[in-house]
């Protein structure tokens, strides 16, 4: 079982349609390092409290503002006119790595929240990802599909 946050993070997200799903959620005004964050607390049936909510947010909003989103937003302004000008498509692939760096700090700092919180709990009736996850999304496919194979990631590694 992954008991890292970040190693968690990737394989979940390299999983077929989990990409295409977080950018949908992204799209939508998700942070999608708190929803991987959710998964991984889901997974290791972490029992949700409101004030452990709170403290994932209050973590996770301010870096999202300050740091990853005004790199996303530089790359993705970047992205038309770097097609067309070879040092500004190296920029940009700098940005982007920053931008990635940003997001595994980010998940870095939400798993030392974390640290401490028992696994194992009973399956809540509301879990980290509904409480996580934007309201307006929170019915949406791309949240539903993200939950079912962060389930069947689970399943897979009990296998091993």
């Amino acid at each position: 079982m992954h008991t890292d946050l970040w190693d968690f993070a990737i394989g979940l997200y390299a999983r077929p349609g989990v990409e295409a799903a977080c950018l949908e959620l992204q799209a939508q005004g998700a942070d999608v390092c708190l929803l991987l964050c959710a998964a991984w607390l889901e997974q290791r049936r972490v029992d949700v409290n409101e004030a452990r909510v709170e403290q994932l947010r209050q973590l996770a909003g301010p870096w999202q503002s300050s740091v990853v989103q005004p790199l996303r937003a530089l790359r993705q302004q970047w992205r038309t006119q770097a097609t067309s000008d070879p040092q500004l498509a190296a920029l940009r692939e700098q940005v982007k790595g920053l931008e990635l760096d940003a997001e595994r700090l980010q998940l870095q700092r939400l798993q030392v929240i974390c640290d401490g919180w028992p696994d194992g709990g009973e399956a809540p009736s509301e879990g980290w990802l509904a409480r996580l996850a934007p309201e307006a999304s929170r019915d949406h496919d791309a949240l539903r599909m993200l939950r079912a194979v962060a389930g069947t990631t689970q399943d897979a590694e009990d296998g091993d």
